[in-house]
């Protein structure tokens, strides 16, 4: 049975997978297109923002992903927030 998560939850995921989305569309096109300085910088603006994103979404709700790509709050705290794949 999974935890009802407040609003900003939802929302937070939702624009990180948006973002996410973004970059492989952009990996995708760089593929074919590897010279292309405004699509790398786009990449680059993008990764980061993800990267801010995750970051914020952690600290407010707990770890996004496991094996040592997120960290965990004390006690060990995977198993508190619904799993990506549960919402």
């Amino acid at each position: 049975m999974s935890k009802k998560m407040p609003p900003e939850f939802y929302q937070m995921l939702e624009e990180i997978q948006a973002n996410d989305f973004v970059i492989v569309e952009l990996n995708l096109y760089l593929n074919t297109h590897p010279d292309d300085a405004a699509a790398i910088n786009q990449f680059n603006e993008a990764s980061k923002r993800s990267m801010e994103l995750k970051a914020e979404f952690e600290k407010q709700f707990g770890p996004l992903m496991h094996f040592g790509y997120s960290f965990s709050n004390y006690p060990f705290n995977w198993k508190d927030t619904p799993w990506p794949w549960q919402v």
